[in-house]
């Protein structure tokens, strides 16, 4: 995979934004996960199982050439990530559970992505195309760029509490300056300096259906949650999780592994506005909730006792 310095830039820019999304949790938030996993098993199936179900039947109903269909298939593959984990510490959603299903479902995709992005060939190109994740090259994009930043924002908040509150504020500021840099990178660069390349008629022809799936993810998140009676804070958190994916993984398969130039372009459009609608559902569950729009969820009005 060749790098350019603005994925450099980025990659730096996105392990600082997991510092701060790893300021944002302590142990116990870590533990009670653990204790009480029921949140935690909603997320991983909404996210592993609900979604591309969601996304195979949206796709198979369209017009959309095959090689997109498997795009937007690639696309549903890839869960979690930066994106939701930064939405999450914005809106004060339960971080710890975000933070657990980054790592838990990073290392699930290296067995479901092939799964899943071969089935989409089988359906709607009719070829099977053998591959597999490069092991040690996602591992360590994973790790570097998702759980060392967070983990080390965690063992601060423990060791050292009061440096950890002291800076959360100013670094949650500088996270959104960053965040706001980073889709202005993906949106308006050079595709050779890896930026998005997406012209105007891939955009408005691929944008409809990427924005059905995205509320779709959305809504399919939320009343997972609140079925399995997880609370709001919690309800909202996997939503958040189930519709923001991790684009960066998806051009990874779609442009290196499988080299398609068409099979990129659902995730580049993805990139360029889901952050965006992210930040609409959280004003909306908030105003719903009549709580204050970057504070703390109000009593739950999904499940008293969450």
């Amino acid at each position: 995979m060749n790098l350019t310095y603005i994925d450099l830039l980025v990659s730096g820019v996105l392990a600082t934004i997991m510092f701060g999304v790893g300021l944002s949790i302590n142990f116990d938030d870590l533990r009670q996960i653990y204790r009480s996993p029921k949140s935690f098993i909603l997320g991983l199936f909404s996210q592993m199982i609900l979604l591309p179900l969601i996304v195979f039947g949206i796709v198979s109903l369209t017009d959309l050439p095959p090689a997109i269909k498997v795009g937007f298939i690639i696309l549903s593959a890839c869960p979690g990530g930066t994106t939701s984990g930064f939405v999450t510490v914005l809106f004060r959603g339960n971080v710890a559970l975000s933070v657990s299903l980054i790592s838990v479902n990073s290392l699930i995709t290296l067995i479901t992505i092939p799964l899943l992005v071969n089935l989409g060939l089988t359906l709607f190109t009719g070829r099977h195309s053998p591959f597999e994740l490069p092991l040690m090259e996602t591992f360590l994009q994973i790790f570097f760029i998702t759980l060392l930043p967070a983990m080390t924002g965690v063992f601060l908040r423990y060791f050292r509490e009061k440096i950890a509150e002291r800076i959360q504020k100013p670094v949650r500021t500088v996270m959104i300056i960053l965040f706001a840099g980073v889709y202005g990178i993906i949106a308006f660069a050079d595709e050779s300096k890896g930026g998005s390349g997406i012209t105007y008629a891939d955009l408005w022809h691929i944008l409809p259906y990427a924005v059905i799936i995205n509320f779709a993810g959305f809504a399919a998140g939320m009343i997972m949650g609140i079925v399995g009676k997880a609370g709001l804070r919690t309800s909202w958190t996997i939503g958040v999780e189930v519709a923001l994916q991790n684009t960066t993984l998806a051009l990874l398969v779609a442009g290196t592994l499988i080299q398609s130039n068409e099979m990129v372009k659902p995730a580049l459009v993805y990139a360029l506005f889901s952050f965006w609608t992210a930040l609409l559902y959280g004003v909306v569950v908030k105003k719903y909730n009549k709580a204050k729009l970057l504070g703390e969820f109000n009593q739950d009005k999904v499940h008293k006792k969450g």
